[in-house]
């Protein structure tokens, strides 16, 4: 960025707190933040303040006493996390936001940025997923506790907006993925377990891989990077209490995700679907007029970029011991 973009960036004289900063998404929003010019920017970690603690909520923003909050903190995981932990990601989840946003108004903070989740969608939502439809049904059940959870985000701000008149805006992400993903099958999201799965199963020369479902749902995944410029686009333009859908647009089944990133990986064996598996929500995909609209977010990376430098990203990774689960 030149010395004079920098000079009048809106970020420029603010204090931001990012919740979540150390995260996947954080890195990126982090990134983003220091090329829009950000000199005073604060991503404390979860072993320093557990926001899942109302103490350590407010101990945080006394301590720092920032002029804007972008709270991206989460518990969060695949298909078989959520099922593992449903109380887990419901309180965890449910705790932070209720709690970082309202001790952030009662410290006078000037904007708050709740980032929730496609996941609060109902289950049979017409596609592509519009925001007026968000109250139109439960959410998928494999996920439900998550997404009523982070949904409760937008209940609270607002409620607080119409209140107190306090700036709180919500955003919701579709799918996201990329480099610096987590890996770890037991938590991870498709494209990062599908990109492992592939690959340990090319290194070992096995000639199947498991995948959960059948393939026929269909998602829709945003790059981190494009994700992350997005939210930052909102807290500089958006000050409006109507949610927020961002996403990228290319929908695509899981049975196609999976050949296109076998593909990239080098796999030719067989793909075999458990179908005593969960498929999870049987389309989800985003109309994103209404950001496009709002604060001229459009997506730039597609889905094949974005899947071959995660593929790329994970390969160094491999090669170079570091284990990117």
């Amino acid at each position: 960025m030149s010395e004079t973009r920098a000079a009048a960036s809106p970020w420029h004289h603010r204090r931001l707190l990012v919740t979540g900063g150390t995260g996947f998404l954080g890195s990126y929003v982090l990134e983003g933040l220091r090329q829009r010019g950000a000199r005073d920017v604060i991503a404390p970690s979860s072993a320093e303040f557990d926001l899942v603690q109302a103490e350590d909520a407010r101990r945080l923003l006394a301590q720092e006493k920032p002029d804007v909050v972008i709270h991206l903190a989460a518990n969060i995981g695949g298909i078989g996390a959520n099922q593992a932990h449903p109380a887990e990601f419901f309180r965890d989840n449910l705790l932070m936001g209720v709690q970082m946003l309202h001790e952030s108004w009662k410290a006078g903070v000037e904007k708050f940025v709740a980032v929730g989740t496609v996941c609060s969608y109902p289950k049979f939502t017409p596609v592509p997923f519009r925001e007026d439809d968000l109250w139109n049904g439960y959410p998928e059940e494999t996920n439900a506790p998550y997404g009523l959870a982070k949904k409760m985000l937008l209940v609270q701000a607002q409620a607080y907006r119409q209140q107190y008149g306090f700036n709180a805006i919500y955003l919701i992400p579709v799918n996201l993925y990329g480099p610096r993903d987590n890996f770890d099958l037991a938590t991870s999201h498709v494209i990062p377990a599908l990109v492992r799965k592939f690959s340990e199963a090319k290194s070992a020369g096995h000639e199947k891989v498991e995948v959960w479902g059948d393939g026929t749902p269909t998602r829709e995944f945003l790059y981190a990077e494009d994700a992350a410029e997005g939210i930052l686009l909102a807290t500089e333009r958006y000050d409006s209490p109507a949610p927020v859908n961002l996403g990228s647009g290319d929908e695509i089944s899981i049975r196609d995700l999976a050949r296109r990133i076998a593909r990239l990986v080098g796999f030719d064996g067989q793909t075999v679907w458990d179908i005593t598996r969960p498929n999870g929500q049987p389309r989800r995909a985003l109309d994103t007029t209404r950001a496009q609209r709002e604060f001229g977010f459009t997506a730039r990376t597609t889905l094949d970029q974005g899947l071959e430098r995660t593929v790329d990203w994970y390969r160094r990774e491999e090669a170079q011991g570091g284990g990117a689960a």
